[in-house]
Formats: C-alpha cells, structure tokens, sequence
C-alpha cells in the first residue's frame, strides 16, 4: 500500500447519491450499519433530479389497475428480453415503495379524495394493453426532484456520512475475485483514498453520454460501467438504448412523457395527430422505442416540421393554460428557456433524443452482481453490489417503459440494502486484508497523465466518440453502419490512451476529472457498439433496418429473432470478447407471458 494515503473503512460504501444510492443507504443507516456515500454532486444534484414524469405503481386510484397488468405491460415494453422473475417482484413491490415514500413525506400531486393522483404513461394498460389506464404517481412534472429531496432528509435524519465531490475510480478485488471496496479521489483536495468494505454497492447511474445529443447531465459518464469492465466484470445488454420521443429540437432537454399523459399530442407539418396511424389503440401513450421510430419515419419520408422538415411536434396548446400550469410547470419552463416558445400557445419542436440505457452490470433481484463462472451465468460476485441504471437486473429488457426507472431505483434500493445488512451481520466482524497492490492501476492511471508531456486534449477525443455513436448507433440502424461504428470507436479508444493533461495542479482540477471519466465512457461506448453489431435482429430499441420483417413473418415478427436472440448479449473488455446468456421467462409465482408480436 502506498504511504500518506488513508484507508477508510465501512461495513458499506455505496458510489453514487442519486435515488437508488440514497434508498439503500436510507436503509443501511436505519439499521445501524456504517456506510459511505461517494457522490460526485450534492446528492440533491444528482441525476435522479431530472425524471419528471412519475413512479409506476397500480395503486388503481384513477383506473382498473392491479400488479399483473403492470407485470404483462412491462414484459410486453421490454420485447421479450426483460427477466420475468425481476419484473414480477418489481411490479409486486411498487404499491408498498410508493406509500413507503408517501409516509416519508414525498409531496404527491393529490386527488379531490386524497389519494395520489396518478396519469397516464406510455405502454401502460389494463386488463393486458385493452386501454391505457393511469399508473404514474406523480408529483406534478417534478417527481425525481420530490424523490431525492425526501430521500435526502430521511438520510440526514438517519445520520448516513456523505463523501460530497469524491469521484470513485477503481474497484479493489482480492485473489478470490471477492470486492473489498473502491479507490477514490477528492476533487476539492485532488487526494486518494481507499474506501474498504464488506459490501461495495454502484449507484452510479447511467452512462448517456457517449451520444451527442442526449437528455442526460454531463456527469452521467458511465463511472460504474467503466470500473467494473476493468475489473474484469462484463456489461450486459449494452446494444440497448432508449431514445426519449420528446427531446426539445435543439437542444436534447427532456420534455417528459407526462406531456402525453396529460393529453399532448405529437403532429406533423399537416397538423396530424399521427400516432393515431401507427398505433389506434393507445396513439401516443404507446412505448417509447415505437413512438421514437415512428417520428422518425414522419421526418424521413418529408412530414417533418420547420424549415429543414428535421423534427415533429409536441402540441399541449388544447389542455389550457391551468392545467399546463399546476401539472406541467417545469415542461413550461423548459419551453420557455429552451425552446423560446410558451406551450399553452404554440407547440414545441421535438426530436427523439438518447435518454437511457437498458443495459448495465448484471445483477439479480437482490443487487447482486452476477457473472459467468463454471458454467453458472449468475454466479454472485462477493461483496459486489449494483442498482439503478447502471445496473441490469433486466426488468427493461430491450425497452423500459415510462416510470419504471424511478420505480426500480427504490424497489432494488430497498432490496440491495435488505440483503446488505444480512450480509454484514452473517459475516465476520473482522474485514478481509486488501491487497497489496490495490491501489497500482489506479495510482497509474493518474501518473500517466500528471507526467503526460504531448497528445490530445480531452474534450476533442470526447467529441469525436460521441459523434461516432450518434451516427452508427441511432434510433435506425443498419448492419453496415454499425460495423464502421465497431472500427471508429476502436481507433478513438487508441487516441484516449494518449491524453494530455496541460494543468498538473490538485485543488478541484476538473480537466484530470473529464480524462478519467473518458476512460469510462470508452468502455460503454465499446460495450455498446460491439454488443449492437453482433444481436442481428430488432428488439425494441435496437432496430436494425436490414432484419426488418413484416408483423405477418411467424419466425421473426417485425424482425424479433426470439429462436436465435433471446438471450442476453454479455460484453467483456478483455479482448472485447461478447458472450451470452438466456432471458428468465419463469416468474416467481404467476404463468409465463409468452412471447407474441407488439402491437399498440
């Protein structure tokens, strides 16, 4: 162990302070346990901040709605790729973790009634996609930001010890290949240190940009999809991103889903509600990845708006100022600031933008990690956890729906943090010896570019990676295009190696940040593009042009492939070898929903 650096040691240390980071740690400190949150923002900051929309729960206070329908709805969204045993428990436990979230205080938009108001989202049905049925509890268009504020306080009341401004940059694994924490660094003080522990959990969120355009905050750079690949860990279903229908033209800002489920709708140039066309049953609350291919064909075949026909519509101007004002406050806002246009008066310009990522570190319902050993697929990796989005317990499968990102943040929070504590408890008091050279890779990673004397700036290597996946891994692809893709993003990955770092100082040095963060991107941004290449067929939101079939193709509905690709894509960084694994159609205690053609 290198000398003047100090060891801390927890019986957990969660990386990441956004909804999923906070619930477990919410419940490691109610339980008495010592725990560390490593944050990179103020926790209120994170990126948990941003989701407007709502929680998914089928509370059933505005509609015929039961746990069922949401499990059959979240199956049938994720295009058969979603584990159904992680989708019945999460759908299970969505009633209980909203009124768990209501008795702490989160301020819920209400009903005359008082129950929590609840709207409509986006492939949400009941009696199994008959008609949309409200199920997204909300707290007007700002429920993240509800979520982590309440989150917050309870975790303060709880006494958990936050690590604001620490950036984790290497897992620490022994001989055994169990985790024993993590090594960090302190931005205000440009300090390592060692974080030890008996349980490591990544909130870490998702890794959104390594796109262009994309709805995501500039600190969601992959951090956890980088350290476990490094550590050896693969990344699971990586080819699946989901681009939001409703980013604002321009500028990628997200206008949530909720605008829909108020009663928003998406027009052409002729002024056609054209959702209607695609699909008559529930129009504009279909899915996202089906709502985001069908603007896109509007734009491509010269239905698009503005002078270069380059984007659609979102029109709420029918719902009336009032209700625009007490339900969608911050989409005006946004309207506003971003799009220079007063949304009770005028539509607003609207592309499909990258939002989120399906795939992540595989895991199990409990958070935890999960990898290939001895002809196991799921073997658990000790003393490793993950939840959240850069997670992939698989509830999303090839497409998440609507909402079900807040709800998986708390269900697998809460039970990441209830099999934590087990764990703890059963184990010895004592901690495992680290390694002695746990702190080597991450030591040299720094000193490469402290002693860099000559290369490329950060920024321009960030560029170019993010405008190769822009435009080899969109909301259409084709085999041809993602093959360059696979080539560029290699070449890019040889230029990142060769970062120079001009500011050598410590104190707050934001551009050594940016470099180690780069090194994270890569790996999804390889993980992504190698992963999309290889799955020759579409599936939600992987649709590749050259495998589309007719709805009338028995073998492969709209080109799903589910006798040759249903099962999951795992990407290794080592040799960037991809190796697979098959999708849990068994649920714990209801029938299998067997795979059938999408239709909305």
């Amino acid at each position: 162990m290198a000398k003047n650096i100090r060891t801390l040691t927890f019986d957990a240390v969660i990386v990441g302070g956004g909804g999923s980071g906070m619930r477990a740690s919410l419940q490691l400190a109610r339980a008495g346990l010592s725990v560390a949150v490593l944050t990179k923002v103020f926790p209120t900051r994170s990126h948990t901040v941003a989701a407007q929309g709502g929680i998914g729960a089928s509370l059933g206070n505005m509609g015929d709605d039961n746990w069922h329908y949401h499990f059959y709805d979240t199956v049938k969204g994720s295009d058969w790729l979603g584990d159904q045993d992680a989708i019945e428990y999460m759908c299970r436990e969505a009633p209980k973790m909203v009124y768990e979230l209501e008795h702490m205080g989160m301020p819920f938009d209400r009903n005359e009634d008082g129950t929590i108001y609840q709207r409509p989202f986006g492939g949400h049905s009941s009696n199994y996609g008959e008609k949309p049925v409200p199920r997204a509890c909300a707290a007007a268009d700002r429920t993240g930001h509800a979520l982590l504020h309440t989150l917050y306080q309870q975790n303060v009341a709880a006494n958990t010890q936050f690590f604001v401004e620490w950036i984790a940059l290497d897992l620490i694994r022994d001989e055994d290949g169990d985790v024993l924490g993590v090594t960090a660094i302190d931005l205000e003080t440009g300090d390592v240190a060692v974080f030890q522990a008996k349980c490591t959990l990544f909130a870490t969120g998702g890794a959104g940009r390594i796109y262009q355009a994309s709805t995501n905050a500039f600190i969601n750079t992959g951090d956890g999809l980088g350290m476990a690949a490094r550590a050896g860990i693969p990344l699971e279903d990586m080819e699946f991103w989901q681009f939001h229908p409703t980013g604002v033209a321009g500028a990628g800002v997200l206008l949530t889903e909720g605008c829909r489920g108020e009663g928003g709708l998406l027009r052409n140039k002729n002024g056609e509600p054209f959702m209607e066309r695609y699909a008559p049953t529930l129009k504009d609350l279909a899915p996202r990845d089906f709502v985001s291919r069908c603007m896109d064909q509007e734009i491509k075949e010269g239905r698009g708006c503005g002078p270069n026909g380059d984007y659609v519509v979102l029109d709420l101007t029918h719902l009336g100022a009032e209700t625009i004002h007490k339900r969608l406050p911050s989409v005006y806002e946004i309207g506003k600031n971003f799009a220079n246009v007063d949304c009770t008066k005028e539509p607003i310009p609207v592309v499909p933008t990258i939002h989120y990522q399906m795939g992540g570190i595989p895991t199990n319902i409990n958070g935890q990690v999960v990898a290939p050993k001895d002809g196991d697929p799921n073997t658990v990796v000790k003393g490793f956890y993950a939840i959240g989005e850069c997670s992939c317990v698989s509830v999303h499968g090839a497409n998440r729906l609507g909402t079900n990102s807040l709800l998986d943040l708390i269900v697998f929070g809460k039970a990441a943090g209830d099999h934590i504590i087990e764990t703890v408890r059963r184990e010895s008091a004592v901690h495992k010896p680290l390694p002695a050279d746990a702190l080597d890779k991450t030591l040299a990673r720094i000193a490469k570019l402290d002693n860099s004397t000559s290369g490329e700036y950060c920024q321009d290597v960030a560029n170019d990676m993010r405008r190769s996946m822009q435009a080899h891994a969109g909301v259409f692809r084709t085999q041809a295009l993602l093959d360059a893709g696979v080539t560029q993003i290699l070449e890019i990955e040889k230029r990142v190696q060769n970062i120079h770092l001009k500011d050598k100082s410590k104190v707050f040095n934001t551009a050594r940040i940016e470099a180690l963060e780069l090194q994270n991107l890569i790996e999804a941004a390889k993980a992504t593009i190698i992963s999309a290449a290889a799955r020759k067929e579409c599936r939600g939101a992987h649709t590749v042009v050259d495998y589309e079939r007719p709805l009338t193709d028995p073998d492969c509905p709209l080109g799903r492939n589910d006798k040759e690709w249903m099962r999951h894509t795992l990407w290794y960084k080592d040799g960037n070898r991809l190796d697979y694994k098959p999708v849990k159609l068994k649920p714990l205690t209801v029938d299998t929903v067997p795979p059938k053609p999408r239709t909305f």
